[in-house]
């Protein structure tokens, strides 16, 4: 059986993550209690092909509704246990930073499940602690704050989208401006500033690294090149190495001034070279529109 489990902060998107799994072909089950799991494993592994594919939210609501720290820190005992028997599990974690998930409450008005005083606040830093031990155990972390619910659906559905790829490494190439902040959930961050910055020359400054004008401008200078030649040559030796580690996905962070000129042409021209050895290759521009 593939499993994945998805875990992580309230207000991350688990619930959005959990039905674009459900939409590719997973059988979806919202807060399984843990202890649940070897009685799931075993009815599924008799059933037909149609329930080979299982993805469930495992967070601070199991026990009952009531965080239980000694249920959730069972929680990657018993996914070594499934592993062990010779199920594919992953362990996803949501994240996003505390402001981003306050503001998330705010807007739904929903009361966080850890809030016993009504602050929202409390109950983040209530679940943080509580989840710690999931957070270290994860195989896979994905950043929400920038994500929109269709940025979500997109990076799960191509990182877990199934097995017809011939290579299970699923790679974001994602372009962003060091002004904006840099993205803590990219596995490799490179700082292209050091190139020409097509901002200063008159007709490009409104256009970006996606048009054909500004990708010519940065891509043609001997240093752009000569990054390139050295960034794919990295690549080479890194992505194999995380695919056979077990990584599902890899997201490689490039990033100029403002995320609109040099990190989006760099971006756009280092995955379609990947495309060339990586089918699951996807490019995102976290600041393109800025």
């Amino acid at each position: 059986m593939k499993i994945v489990v998805i875990t992580g902060m309230s207000g991350s998107g688990k619930t959005n993550a959990l039905r674009a799994l459900e939409d590719i072909g997973y059988y979806a089950i919202d807060n399984l209690p843990i202890r649940l799991l070897d009685g799931l494993v075993e009815l599924f592994s008799t059933a037909s092909g149609e329930l080979k594919k299982v993805a469930l939210v495992v967070d601070s609501r199991t026990a009952g509704g009531t965080a239980s720290e000694h249920a959730l820190a069972s929680v990657p005992t018993a996914l070594e246990a499934t592993r062990a028997g010779g199920h594919d599990v992953d362990l996803v974690f949501l994240e996003a930073s505390d402001q981003s998930l306050a503001r998330r409450f705010s807007e739904t008005r929903r009361r966080h499940p850890l809030s016993t005083d009504g602050s929202v606040e409390a109950g983040i830093a209530a679940e943080r602690q509580l989840l710690g031990a999931l957070a270290q155990a994860a195989t896979t972390t994905i950043e929400t704050t920038e994500m929109s619910v269709h940025d979500l659906r997109r990076t799960i559905q191509h990182a877990f989208g199934g097995s017809e790829a011939t290579d299970h490494l699923s790679v974001t190439v994602m372009s962003f401006g060091f002004k904006h902040g840099a993205p803590s959930d990219a596995n490799l961050v490179f700082d292209v500033r050091f190139l020409p910055n097509p901002y200063f020359v008159e007709g490009l400054r409104e256009q970006s690294g996606q048009d054909e004008a500004v990708a010519q401008f940065v891509l043609e200078t001997a240093d752009a090149q000569a990054f390139l030649e050295r960034l794919e040559s990295m690549m080479e030796f890194l992505l194999p190495r995380y695919e056979t580690e077990g990584k599902a996905y890899v997201t490689i962070a490039i990033g100029c001034t403002g995320g609109r000129h040099r990190s989006v042409a760099i971006a756009e021209h280092v995955a379609e070279t990947l495309r060339a050895r990586w089918q699951r290759v996807h490019v995102r521009h976290r600041d393109v529109s800025r």
